[in-house]
C-alpha cells in the first residue's frame, strides 16, 4: 500500500490535533457549564417563628407592627392558606423536617424525639448536606424536649447527620432586667406571664441567634448553604424590650368576641382542663395584656427578621437565595375563650408562610392550600438534590412560577386528646372552601365550616342536610 504523501501526513496530524483540541474544548465547556449550573443552585434561608399565628400587617392585621415581614411579602409570594400538620411545636417540626405526617412520625407531644420511631429517617437538612450544602442551625429549629442535654440534645436536633454547625443563643446567662410585668393567671399557669425589659434586647436569645446567622452568611462565600434560623418569639413567656410593648397601648387593643349565636363548641375541640379554666377567668384587663404581650413579642421577632435579611443582603448572597418565612403552628387569641394552641380550628392550623428570592415571583398572593410537609420535596426540586422516596408531601414549586395555580387542593391537620391507650385523634381537612373535622373517626363528633362565608368558624354546618354530600366527599 502506497504511503500517504508527507503533506497529507501533516494534514492528518493537524486534523487529529484540531479534533482533539475541539473535543477537549467541548469537554471543558461542558465542565464549565456544569459548574455554572451548579452555582445557580440557590442558597436557602429558612426562618421559623415559634407559635406565630397569621396576625401580621401583610395578612391584614394593620394594628400589628411587622414592617420587615411585610416588606418580605412584597418581595415574594404570601401564601394565604398554609397549614401545619399538628398544631404543637415538636409534632409540627418533626413532621416538616422529616417530610412525614404525624401519623408516620409518631410524635404527638413535646416530649417525644422523632428518632424514637424513626431511627433511620433522613431529615431535610441531612438531605441538603448530602447534596453538597453547608448546613447551619441557629436557635429553635428542631424542638428539644424537656431536660434534654448533651448527647441527648444532639439527637433531638439531628446534630450528627444534619448540620455542619448548630448554635442556640438561648443558653445565654445574661438576662435582661424586667421593668414591669406579671403573671396573668395569678400563678395558676406558670408560663402565662409577660415582662417588659430594659434595653434593646441584645441579651435575648433571638437577637443572639440572628447575629450568629448573619455572621455565618458573611463567611459563606463560595459555598452553597442552607441556614435555618428559629426564633423563640412570640412563644411564651412573653418577655421583650419595653419599647415594643409601647407600640400597643392597652386602650387601643380591640378584643375578639365570639358571636352570641355561635354554634356551641364540641367539648373535645378544646384541650380543656386547668388551662381552659384559667382562661375563662380572664378579665378584659388580662385579655388586653395577653394580646399586647403577644403583639410586642411578634414585633420584636420582626425586628430580628429585619436584621437577618439585612445581613443576607450585605453578604452579597441575596440574589441567589430562596427565603422561606413561616410559623410552626397557629395560635388562638381569644377565639372560643382560648389563648393557646392544640386545636383544629383555622386560627391554630393556619400559619403565615412567605417565599421570596431566587426564581420566585414578587408581590403575589397564593390562595391554594399547601402543607408544611410540602417544604421538603419543594426544596429538593429547587436545589436539585435527591431526597427520600417516601416523603408525604408534594412540591409546590409550580405555585412559585404561577401563584394562581390550583395546587393539590387540600391540607390536613391532626391533634390528639389524652395519652396512651386512651388517646383520641382529631383529624381535619381544609380545601379552598371547606374545613371538615372528625374526632375519633366521627364517634365523638364532626364539624364542617364554610370558610368562604364563615372564616372564624362560628357556625358548624355538619348537621345541615344541604351539605351531606360535601361531608361524604
Amino acid at each position: 500500500m502506497k504511503k500517504p504523501a508527507h503533506s497529507l501526513l501533516v494534514f492528518l496530524k493537524i486534523k487529529t490535533t484540531y479534533r482533539a483540541f475541539f473535543v477537549a474544548l467541548s469537554l471543558l465547556s461542558a465542565i464549565i457549564h456544569g459548574q455554572a449550573e451548579a452555582s445557580k443552585k440557590p442558597n436557602i434561608l429558612l426562618i421559623i417563628s415559634d407559635d406565630l399565628r397569621d396576625r401580621l400587617g401583610c395578612y391584614g392585621a394593620s394594628e400589628v407592627f411587622t414592617p420587615n415581614i411585610d416588606a418580605l411579602a412584597k418581595q415574594g409570594i404570601r401564601f394565604e392558606n398554609a397549614y401545619d400538620q399538628y398544631s404543637v411545636c415538636d409534632p409540627s417540626r418533626s413532621s416538616f423536617l422529616t417530610g412525614l405526617r404525624p401519623e408516620q412520625t409518631g410524635v404527638w407531644d413535646n416530649s417525644t424525639c422523632f428518632r424514637t420511631h424513626l431511627p433511620d429517617a433522613v431529615t431535610l437538612p441531612h438531605s441538603l448536606r448530602n447534596g453538597g450544602y453547608y448546613t447551619a442551625s441557629f436557635g429553635k429549629v428542631f424542638h428539644v424536649g424537656p431536660g434534654a442535654k448533651g448527647v441527648d440534645r444532639d439527637v433531638w436536633v439531628d446534630a450528627k447527620n444534619a448540620w455542619n454547625q448548630v448554635e442556640d443563643g438561648g443558653n445565654s446567662k445574661e438576662k435582661p432586667k424586667i421593668l414591669e410585668g406579671r403573671n396573668m393567671t395569678n400563678g395558676k399557669l406558670k408560663w402565662c406571664e409577660w415582662g417588659a425589659s430594659e434595653g434593646s434586647g441584645e441579651n435575648d436569645n433571638d437577637y443572639i441567634n440572628a447575629t450568629a446567622a448573619i455572621e455565618a452568611m458573611k463567611k459563606s462565600e463560595g459555598k452553597r448553604w442552607f441556614i435555618a434560623v428559629g426564633f423563640h418569639k412570640p412563644h411564651d413567656p412573653f418577655i421583650c424590650p419595653k419599647k415594643y410593648f409601647d407600640l400597643y397601648p392597652l386602650e387601643s387593643l380591640k378584643l375578639y368576641k365570639d358571636p352570641v349565636d355561635m354554634t356551641p363548641t364540641l367539648p373535645i375541640a378544646l384541650p380543656g382542663g386547668a388551662t381552659e379554666e384559667a382562661f375563662k377567668a380572664f378579665s378584659d384587663q388580662d385579655r388586653r395584656e395577653f394580646m399586647r404581650a403577644y403583639y410586642a413579642c411578634t414585633s420584636y421577632m420582626d425586628a430580628q427578621v429585619g436584621r437577618v435579611l439585612d445581613g443576607l443582603k450585605e453578604s452579597g448572597s441575596d440574589e441567589n437565595t430562596i427565603i422561606i418565612f413561616m410559623g410552626d403552628n397557629g395560635y388562638h387569641l381569644g377565639e372560643r375563650e382560648w389563648w393557646n394552641k392544640v386545636t383544629l380550628f383555622e386560627r391554630c392550623a393556619r400559619i403565615p408562610f412567605i417565599v421570596a428570592g431566587a426564581g420566585v415571583k414578587t408581590d403575589q398572593v397564593c390562595k391554594s392550600p399547601i402543607e408544611l410537609v410540602d417544604i421538603y420535596p419543594t426544596l429538593m426540586e429547587r436545589c436539585g438534590v435527591e431526597g427520600p422516596q417516601n416523603l408525604a408531601g408534594s412540591s409546590f414549586s409550580p405555585l412559585l412560577v404561577d401563584p394562581s395555580g390550583p395546587g393539590k387542593g387540600y391540607a390536613m391537620t391532626m391533634v390528639t386528646r389524652g395519652k396512651g391507650k386512651g388517646v383520641i385523634i382529631g383529624r381535619s381537612v381544609r380545601t379552598d372552601r371547606w374545613r371538615y373535622t372528625e374526632w375519633d373517626g366521627g364517634r365523638q363528633g364532626i364539624e364542617l365550616y364554610d370558610e368562604s362565608k364563615d372564616p372564624e368558624e362560628t357556625h358548624d354546618e355538619s348537621k345541615n342536610p344541604e351539605y351531606k354530600k360535601i361531608i361524604e366527599s
